[in-house]
């Protein structure tokens, strides 16, 4: 599914903006909340915001519906427990007119319901409560996954480009020779510049070790990625470490 660009200061109508988005030219993602306790959905709205998405948002299925005809998002967070029609009946309808990546956040915990609505085509599902950072993480999940089938998600960071769908990365026009770890280490970090990355956090995304791993699979490597930049972590100019905290590309010249 095609990916939308914005730079900072850009956002597509009707979206809510942040009033200070902290990136250096990450892909945004537009996400559209359908929940209706306004309590939940605006603690969403701004937690999603902080992480430099646009949010639109529905209280209601049908509202929520029409959203996503009119002006399709990048994902979708559907609760279930809506007050006009049952979350999996509006799974149900989405499904058949769009192929957006749906993320089903509720209070159901029962295995039934889990099932049907992963059957029903839900992308992932998350029982509340749950932390913003765990949703972002699946939202990022869910959209490296469509991405996967050719989108135009093409991410500029200083000299740095990096064409997620062609798997390449230049840097000031010259290409750069990666693994395809080191690759996917890269563009993770630049859909997220500006913001600090946990080693746990790459451990499972990039690694798919949900629950950490060993630091020094993440160490090293970085250290092979800031050769290939042209630094060093004495000399850092993209890849800064917070020492105790993560990892986050920056550009140098911002």
């Amino acid at each position: 599914m095609p990916k939308r660009l914005l730079r900072l200061g850009q956002r597509p109508a009707n979206v809510q903006p942040s009033a200070a988005p902290a990136s250096y030219g990450a892909v945004v993602a537009i996400v559209a909340i359908i929940e209706d306790e306004a309590r939940i959905r605006e603690a969403l709205a701004r937690a999603l915001i902080d992480r430099g998405h646009a949010v639109r948002s529905a209280s209601t299925g049908m509202a929520g519906l029409q959203q996503v005809v009119d002006d399709p998002p990048d994902v979708v967070v559907l609760d279930l427990g809506l007050p006009d029609i049952d979350g999996t009946e509006l799974l149900k309808m989405l499904r058949a007119v769009s192929a957006v990546p749906v993320i089903v956040a509720t209070a159901r915990d029962d295995d039934g319901d889990i099932v049907a609505t992963l059957d029903a085509g839900a992308d992932d599902y998350i029982v509340k409560p749950y932390s913003a950072e765990q949703l972002d993480a699946r939202i990022r999940a869910v959209l490296r996954r469509a991405g996967s089938g050719g989108g135009s998600v093409v991410i500029d960071v200083g000299e740095l480009r990096i064409d997620v769908p062609r798997h390449e990365a230049t840097m000031a026009g010259e290409p750069l020779d990666l693994t395809r770890k080191e690759f996917e280490l890269l563009a993770h970090l630049a859909a997220n510049a500006g913001h600090v990355v946990t080693k746990r956090q790459l451990m499972a995304d990039i690694w798919q070790q949900p629950y950490g791993g060993a630091d020094k699979t993440v160490d090293v490597h970085l250290s092979w990625l800031r050769r290939k930049l042209g630094e060093t972590a004495a000399d850092p100019r993209y890849l800064r470490t917070i020492r105790g905290v993560g990892v986050k590309l920056v550009d140098p010249e911002a």
